[in-house]
C-alpha cells in the first residue's frame, strides 16, 4: 500500500491540522455518497481514509515513522521466525514448528539443555496462545446499525465478526479464543478487532444522537409541508411546519444510536436549510417586486448594533 503521506498529500512533516485539511478535501472530492456508481471513487476514498486513520492517531504515527506497524496499521514483523515457514505436515505440531523433526526430539533438546532435569510432562508445556491484532473498515451506517463481517486471516482462514449496534470509530472487540492455538493443549489466545469507522457525507454523530442538514423548497418552508427524511434506519415522513426558515431543528425521537447500556436509542436532529430553485422564476420575481411583508423586521440588525 502507498505510503499514507503520500495519499493523504503531504510532507513527513506535516502538522495535525495540515493532515486534518488535506483529509476533508479529498474526503469531499471522492466520498461514495457523491459517486455512487463510481468504484475507483470508492476505491480513492478507502485508500485516503485508511491513510488518515494512521496520521490522525498520535501513537500509529510514531509507529509508523519507526516502522513498527505498514501503511495498512498491521504490525510488522520484527524478525522471521522458522516457525513461519513450517509446512503443512508440520502445522499440529508445536515441535515441527520449532524446527524439531517430533515431539520426542523437542523434549530430548530440553533434556539435554537442562541437564537430564527435564520430565517429559505435557502439563510443563502447556501454555495459552498468543493474542492477535486486526483492523476492520466499516461504514458509518454498518457501525451505527450493527452488520457481520469477515474477515480473511494470513493463514486463509475466515473469522466472523459481529459488529454491534452503535459501534465507534477506534472501538476495539475482543473475540476470546479465537487467537492463535495453545502450546501443549493450552488455551487459544485472543483476537482483538479495532474498528474504523469511515465519515457519512449525510450524518454527523455525538453521543447517541445524529445531526443532519434537511434541503426544503421556499414554498415547503413557507406553507409547510410533508417530506421524507433519511435516517440511519431508512427514510422518515416528516412534516415541516408552516413559516419554518433556515435553521429551524426538527427531532426525530428515537432515530438515532441504540445506546450499548440502556438500550434506549437516542434522536435524529434535522436542521432546516431553504433553497432556492435554480431556474428562473419569473412569476415569483414579479411577486416579491409588488410584496411589502406585514413585518418589517431586519435580519441583520443585531450584526449592525
Amino acid at each position: 500500500m502507498t505510503d499514507p503521506y503520500k495519499t493523504i498529500g503531504v510532507k513527513k512533516e506535516a502538522t495535525d491540522q495540515e493532515i486534518k485539511s488535506a483529509f476533508k478535501k479529498l474526503a469531499k472530492k471522492y466520498h461514495p455518497d457523491l459517486h455512487p456508481d463510481d468504484k475507483q471513487a470508492e476505491a480513492k476514498f478507502k485508500s485516503i481514509s485508511t491513510a488518515y486513520d494512521i496520521l490522525k492517531d498520535k501513537e500509529k504515527r510514531k509507529r509508523f515513522d519507526a516502522g513498527e506497524i505498514d501503511a495498512t496499521g498491521a504490525e510488522t514483523p520484527q524478525q522471521n521466525y522458522y516457525r513461519d515457514f513450517a509446512g503443512p505436515n508440520q502445522a499440529g505440531s508445536h515441535a515441527g514448528q520449532d524446527g524439531f523433526a517430533s515431539n520426542e526430539e523437542l523434549e530430548a533438546f530440553l533434556a539435554r539443555a537442562f541437564g537430564g532435569a527435564y520430565q517429559s510432562n505435557t502439563s510443563d508445556l502447556r501454555s495459552r496462545g498468543q493474542d492477535v491484532s486486526y483492523s476492520l473498515r466499516l461504514t458509518f451506517i454498518d457501525a451505527a446499525m450493527g452488520a457481520e463481517r469477515t474477515i480473511q486471516l494470513p493463514d486463509g482462514k475466515k473469522l466472523k465478526v459481529n459488529i454491534p449496534e452503535g459501534a465507534e470509530d477506534q472501538q476495539t472487540l475482543r473475540l476470546k479464543g479465537q487467537g492463535m492455538p495453545g502450546y501443549g493443549g493450552g488455551p487459544a489466545g485472543d483476537a482483538y478487532i479495532k474498528l474504523n469507522v469511515d465519515p457519512s457525507a449525510k450524518f454527523v454523530r455525538k453521543d447517541d444522537n445524529i445531526y443532519a442538514e434537511l434541503p426544503v423548497k421556499l414554498k415547503e418552508a413557507v406553507l409547510g409541508a410533508s417530506i421524507e427524511v433519511p435516517t440511519i434506519s431508512g427514510p422518515v415522513a416528516v412534516k415541516v411546519p408552516k413559516g419554518s426558515n433556515t435553521g429551524t431543528r426538527l427531532r426525530l425521537k428515537g432515530r438515532g444510536i441504540r445506546n450499548r447500556k440502556t438500550g434506549e436509542r437516542g434522536h435524529h436532529f434535522v436542521t432546516l436549510k431553504i433553497v432556492l430553485p435554480k431556474g428562473v422564476e419569473p412569476e415569483l420575481a414579479a411577486f416579491l417586486e409588488s410584496w411589502e411583508p406585514q413585518q418589517s423586521d431586519n435580519p441583520r440588525e443585531e450584526l449592525m448594533s
